[in-house]
């Protein structure tokens, strides 16, 4: 593997999409600074789950910085707004107000800050356009815009020292896809969180779109999710 000893910069939510891309990254031979970002959340029990995988998939290193997103508002994630529940599949291109406004924007642009302080050019990040909930942050024209941004706006990248990429492994792959990689790459599932919704005792709702669209991937991968789910 050429890139063995190389630095990656992975986003790290602790959900079962960022948890398979720290193990892919990994697994190709980088050493992984895991970045988790605490951003007024209403399900901060993600962070507890992202400290879990990190150490599980030897993440170098494992930081979480906050940006109060909630201050914002604008999401039922970070404001007081119901979470939508039973959404039917086929509505999830419409986007919810589970959308937290410039969300992955925020989140690679601290990734990138770290990359380049650590002397490193390869981000790695979750984002999915088969199976996700609409939102337009997770589509390929904005990942490709992001890198293009990326090296214009960073000494590092004017300078030539090095060309910044955005690795968006799951890009392409339905939830059940990414579950057998997972489970190939030899992923707890049972560490990660998912919901937006968890009740008393972080467990799951099993009706939010995050949870159903989980629930849809174990189910036609033939796997049983190993988290206990409130319905």
């Amino acid at each position: 593997m050429g890139n063995i000893g190389k630095k990656a910069v992975v986003l790290l939510s602790g959900g079962l999409d960022s948890s398979t891309v720290l193990a892919i990254a990994s697994n190709q031979g980088f050493n992984c600074h895991a970045l988790t970002v605490a951003y007024g959340q209403r399900h901060e029990v993600e962070l507890d789950a992202a400290a879990r995988v990190a150490a599980h998939l030897g993440a170098v290193e494992h930081r979480v910085v906050r940006v109060d997103l909630g201050s914002f508002g604008g999401s039922s994630l970070t404001a007081d707004m119901p979470v939508p529940l039973d959404r039917a599949h086929d509505q999830m291109t419409d986007i919810p107000n589970t959308y937290v406004p410039a969300r992955n924007t925020v989140f690679l642009s601290l990734a990138l800050a770290w990359a380049e302080t650590l002397g490193c050019f390869d981000l790695f990040a979750g984002m999915n356009a088969i199976d996700y909930s609409g939102y337009p942050d997770c589509r390929p024209e904005f990942l490709r815009a992001f890198e293009q941004t990326a090296n214009l706006a960073t000494k590092a990248g004017v300078e030539g020292q090095g060309h910044f990429r955005v690795h968006a492994p799951l890009l392409r792959l339905d939830k059940a896809e990414i579950v057998r990689l997972a489970m190939a790459l030899g992923v707890d599932l049972a560490l990660t969180h998912s919901c937006y919704a968890p009740l008393v005792g972080a467990k799951p709702c099993g009706r939010c779109d995050s949870c159903q669209l989980r629930l849809k991937g174990f189910r036609e991968a033939g796997q049983t999710d190993p988290l206990q789910y409130s319905s």
